[in-house]
């Protein structure tokens, strides 16, 4: 029987730290089952697929792989090329740069090509998870291991405690492509395994970094400050707890630590372990960590609002005073174990939260696991409350040697619908649709076999996001490579068309920007495509509107144009609302005519 989910509201009150001292726990499974219906087609392409590291055999649907460029040889293990010290992280974009993150540093390639992505630099700076965001000129850092030290060496620290260790968030200076420059670093309590940059409407001289720290607590002789006891007995502990980073935009160097929000407190008694406790929640239920830390936090500032993935719970905050986020609402759910990232629809009405069941080094997609675990999880957000509606989880079985757990991802700007492009290890890339929150479905895919058939050696995707026009994906073991999407019976290419009007100057994935649509011919015909597939409108209709579209763009006098588009949305009376998108649409193109 498919595991029941059990969702507890609290009204009142990465990869998963894979290089923490902490191991991760291990999860019982022994009462998990799957559906009782098959979830996965055996026909499926993507099962049994070849093992190899630069050789192994792929399948894909509706989207091709357009370059694959291998980790420049600093940035491997040759021994081991899955060794996690030198594993491809998230990715940062400005302009026709992409800045891909490592746990050894950083390399910044030149993407105005998209088939053929030129590395210009590379950034050697151990230290993990190598996490990054840009700002203008300014690249931050995540910096979370032991390893890591103040001036970027590669030789390391010792001992539990080092004056040259560095556990935090670094800044860089990339004006110079060329030759970036460390110009500050922040260090934390618990290091930064990822952290999100945020900058306020109404705030114009300061950029605020949210830092989700999760690994273990330094010595308080190491950095002051610096608690790992509960709050019991320490009630200044550094757990339970993210830093915000305030950065003076004319002095960046000086940036600093300006709070440390209790964010998991009780509402009612300001306890600050408000939140879950770790533990089962009942028969048949996961093992879910402790919520005393983020892992993720995803900023939305079109509507004043982050979600934050914090190990235990789902969390909505108020980002209103960027340098003060407050809890508004926290879920949790009995099948999640660690709530890892998370995603908002365009709307803000949806929220994505996935679950990084066993850490992202484990195989969590084998045939015999239960579909809602290690998956995503779709709540329905209605003012500041959640409530959940569905799971979804890649419908192809994976091998025991693949390590899959839904990763990260970002939505494709396709107007009227919310489609997500995301990573799944080696479970391969998956494209999928939500606007439907109760019943999302995959749209096209791509997908590499094992680095090994009689090993598990990580490897996969650990990001895969759409960047004006194209589709980049960090290969943990294997390089950086771009995908061109497909149009399908799922897919249109005027919804293609539609996305590709969409452009970003610069894109940071956890800093989530609000999608609008130029006026053009392409949105109203991609919402046209849409009252076909859902049949808001007859057959014969829809003939008579494409043939009078193209007989109105091809009209040379732009009055008349704007003259028989303002008819065309006028007759379009229809309640329905597929019909007043195109309706609306087409409004807005005649009077942007």
């Amino acid at each position: 029987m498919r595991p029941v989910s059990v969702l507890l509201r609290f009204a009142l009150p990465a990869m998963l730290v894979l290089l923490c001292a902490a191991p991760v726990a291990a999860q019982d499974t022994a009462d998990a089952s799957s559906s009782d219906e098959q979830w996965w087609n055996p026909d499926d392409p993507r099962i049994g697929l070849d093992a190899g590291w630069y050789g192994a055999e792929s399948a894909s649907e509706h989207m091709t792989l357009l370059a694959s460029d291998p980790r420049p040889d600093t940035f491997v293990d040759p021994d081991n090329p899955g060794d996690l010290g030198f594993a491809n992280s998230d990715i940062a974009f400005r302009d026709n740069y992409a800045i891909v993150g490592n746990f050894m540093g950083f390399m910044i390639y030149d993407i105005s090509d998209p088939a053929q992505p030129n590395l210009e630099t590379t950034v050697v700076c151990p230290g993990g998870q190598g996490d990054v965001s840009i700002y203008g000129d300014l690249v931050f850092m995540s910096v979370e291991e032991m390893r890591g030290r103040v001036d970027c060496g590669s030789q390391g620290t010792s001992g539990p405690v080092d004056e040259e260790r560095f556990r935090g968030v670094r800044i860089f200076d990339v004006s110079d492509i060329a030759a970036p420059q460390q110009i500050a670093g922040v260090q934390t309590c618990r290091g930064s395994h990822t952290h999100t940059i945020l900058d306020s409407p109404n705030d114009d001289e300061n950029l605020y970094v949210y830092v989700s720290g999760t690994g273990p607590v330094r010595h308080e002789s190491e950095l002051e400050g610096c608690s790992d006891l509960p709050p019991s007995e320490d009630p200044e502990t550094s757990l339970f707890q993210i830093e915000v980073i305030q950065v003076p935009l004319d002095a960046p160097e000086t940036a600093k630590i300006v709070n440390e929000p209790r964010i998991f407190q009780d509402q009612e008694t300001g306890d600050p372990d408000g939140l879950w406790p770790g533990g089962r929640h009942g028969e048949n239920t996961q093992s879910t960590r402790a919520t005393n830390r983020c892992h993720d936090i995803t900023v939305y500032p079109e509507i004043g609002r982050a979600a934050g993935a914090c190990s235990g719970n789902g969390i909505l905050l108020d980002i209103t005073d960027p340098a003060n986020p407050e809890r508004i609402d926290a879920v949790a759910d009995s099948n999640f174990a660690f709530w890892h990232s998370a995603t908002f629809s365009n709307d803000g009405e949806t929220v994505l939260f996935t679950d990084e069941w066993g850490g992202g080094v484990a195989p969590r997609c084998q045939a015999d696991d239960p579909r809602t675990w290690g998956a995503n999880a779709f709540f329905r957000r209605t003012g500041d409350t959640m409530e959940h509606a569905s799971y979804y989880k890649i419908p192809a079985p994976q091998t025991e040697t693949e390590n899959c757990v839904a990763h990260n991802g970002s939505l494709i700007p396709v107007p009227g619908r919310d489609i997500k492009v995301q990573a799944w290890y080696q479970g391969g890339v998956s494209v999928f649709d939500f606007t439907d929150p109760s019943e999302p479905y995959e749209i096209a895919f791509f997908d590499r076999g094992p680095m090994s058939d009689d090993e598990l050696q990580i490897a996969g995707y650990w990001s895969t996001y759409w960047y004006n026009g194209r589709i980049y994906g960090t290969e943990i073991a294997r390089g950086f490579d771009v995908f061109e999407l497909e149009a399908s019976e799922h897919l249109t290419e005027n919804e293609l068309a539609a996305a590709q009007l969409v452009s970003y100057d610069t894109f940071n994935p956890q800093h989530q920007p609000h999608n609008e649509w130029p006026a053009d011919f392409a949105v109203v015909r991609a919402y046209l495509d849409q009252a076909e597939r859902h049949e808001a409108l007859s057959e014969d209709a829809i003939a008579e509107l494409r043939t009078e579209l193209d007989r109105i763009e091809a009209e040379s006098d732009a009055s008349a144009q704007q003259e028989a588009l303002e008819t065309l949305a006028a007759d379009l009376d229809d309640d329905s609302e597929r019909v007043q998108r195109i309706a609306t649409a087409a409004t807005d193109l005649a009077n942007s005519l």
